[in-house]
């Protein structure tokens, strides 16, 4: 008996010490031998990635950082080898940030230079009859300000506010684009009047073929009346909006769809200088005479993001990124390790949700753009509320498979009023709102936030990063305390 006790003490010291070797050689700056095994500083671990977090350790060499994965550890601060150590500890090992495209709350305070004043795309879809929402109601919607037939409630399940754009413009570019710490100081051009004709020669040029349109239009009017003509020539549609877009649409069964992606490929590079608009995008569609309709192979080309952005600093702590939807074309790919596009707000949704299962840490970034190209262009007051009532709906499974690890961010990009009352059915300058929830968190009010970037800089922070603009909301959520019990998904 005593020396089976002996035996185990021997063997528990063994273990302490061994533990301690690897912890020591995973710091050490060359490789150290241990017995049999060899261990790397940065060398893959065993282990859970709820428990690793960034170790930052300054010092090892002038003007260098090194970057290491450890096991948690009790204390923020060590001395190893004469160095001190820092240890972040992420508060949140995933976060899921959704883009609600063009879900604005109300008009911002210089809309009236954007010819936007008196806008607000929730406000006016929530007057138009009782809305349900049962989840967004609970997180705090209605408490972000006032709105008929969303009342606000006493204690909401989640954080709320609403966050300002300081860019100048109001499409989806400037807005994901501050969400991730770039502020532009000019807007991207618009072209009220179509596009300058020695453009579009140019544009004719190099595809080999006329154009049609060359106007401002919306897409799915601009195929009713262009299309058949497009059919029997096979020249491609050109056309813009109230936004920064060159918008390209042809048949699939005219134009195939690498032909189209090629067409694209070569307006973007054409679209520099005082020209450079934030998108060129391909529209295809299909269907017979008088009954066509816009495919689910859209693409959109985005201009090159400036350096450093959100997804760059991410992508430097090696913090997984998974896009859904047009999140990959937006930021041109950077820092997006993974993304998959999306056929509608359904669908979308989906595609979360099987990411939810695969990838454990990191950002999940997805953008809905249901709401903006199927109601709020078209000024479809019903089908814009469907649409909210659909994905309030589909939170359901989201929230229920959340962790106490998880954070939930919803916002928008910008506003896209379907008020007939509106004369244009173009993007609106407005405050977008911003939801968050974390199972194990109560929620606070954020307040407004005086710039989009409030949101990116959170997620920085929370990964131990840092981008140019914004203040982080990340200490808001997390000392709001301890909630008694979690949202159910019902």
């Amino acid at each position: 008996m005593a020396a089976t006790k002996e035996q185990n003490l021997k063997t528990q010291r063994w273990q302490r010490k061994r533990r301690k070797r690897r912890f020591l050689g995973f710091l050490s700056p060359g490789k150290i031998r241990r017995g049999r095994r060899r261990y790397y500083p940065g060398g893959r671990q065993r282990y859970s990635p709820r428990f690793l977090y960034s170790l930052r350790v300054e010092g090892f060499s002038p003007g260098c950082t090194h970057v290491f994965k450890i096991l948690q550890w009790n204390l923020c601060h060590t001395l190893i080898q004469g160095q001190v150590v820092t240890v972040n500890q992420a508060k949140f090992d995933r976060i899921i940030w959704i883009v609600l495209d063009s879900v604005g709350i109300g008009e911002l305070p210089d809309a009236a230079d954007y010819g936007d004043t008196g806008r607000d795309t929730i406000g006016h879809i929530a007057r138009s009859r009782p809305l349900r929402l049962p989840h967004l109601t609970r997180l705090g919607l209605g408490n972000i300000k006032p709105l008929e037939n969303i009342p606000p409630v006493p204690c909401p399940e989640g954080s709320y506010g609403k966050g300002a754009t300081v860019s100048p413009g109001k499409d989806t570019t400037t807005g994901h684009w501050e969400m991730a710490g770039i502020w532009l100081d000019q807007a991207f051009p618009v072209y009220p009047e179509g596009f300058p004709r020695t453009l579009i020669e140019e544009f004719e040029r190099q595809i080999g073929r006329k154009t049609l349109g060359n106007k401002p239009a919306s897409g799915t009017e601009i195929i009713k009346e262009l299309g058949d003509e497009h059919v029997r020539t096979g020249f491609p549609i050109v056309y813009t909006s109230g936004d920064s877009v060159f918008q390209i649409a042809a048949h699939e069964n005219v134009v195939p769809i690498a032909e189209l992606y090629r067409q694209c490929e070569i307006a973007r590079k054409l679209l520099d200088g005082p020209h450079r608009v934030g998108r060129v995008i391909a529209r295809p569609f299909t269907g017979p005479q008088g009954n066509y309709r816009r495919t689910e192979r859209r693409h959109d080309y985005a201009v090159e993001p400036p350096r450093p952005m959100l997804l760059d600093v991410l992508g430097d702590l090696k913090v997984p990124v998974f896009g859904v939807g047009k999140i990959h074309d937006i930021y041109n790919g950077r820092g997006v390790e993974r993304y998959v596009t999306t056929k509608s707000n359904a669908d979308g949704m989906a595609r979360l949700n099987e990411a939810l299962v695969r990838q454990r840490s990191g950002l999940i970034f997805a953008n809905l753009v249901d709401f903006d190209m199927l109601y709020g262009h078209r000024k479809d007051v019903e089908g814009f509320a469907k649409s909210l009532e659909e994905f309030d709906a589909l939170l359901s499974p989201l929230l229920a498979s959340m962790t106490a690890r998880d954070m939930l961010l919803i916002t928008a990009d910008h506003g896209c009023d379907p008020d007939p009352v509106n004369p244009t059915t173009d993007h609106s300058r407005e405050y977008v709102p911003i939801l968050t929830y974390t199972p194990e968190h109560k929620g606070a009010n954020l307040g407004t936030r005086s710039t989009l970037a409030d949101m990116g800089q959170t997620v920085a922070e929370n990964f131990g990063g840092r981008i140019p603009h914004g203040d982080s909301f990340l200490r808001e959520l997390v000392s709001a305390g301890r909630r008694s019990s979690r949202m159910s998904a019902d």
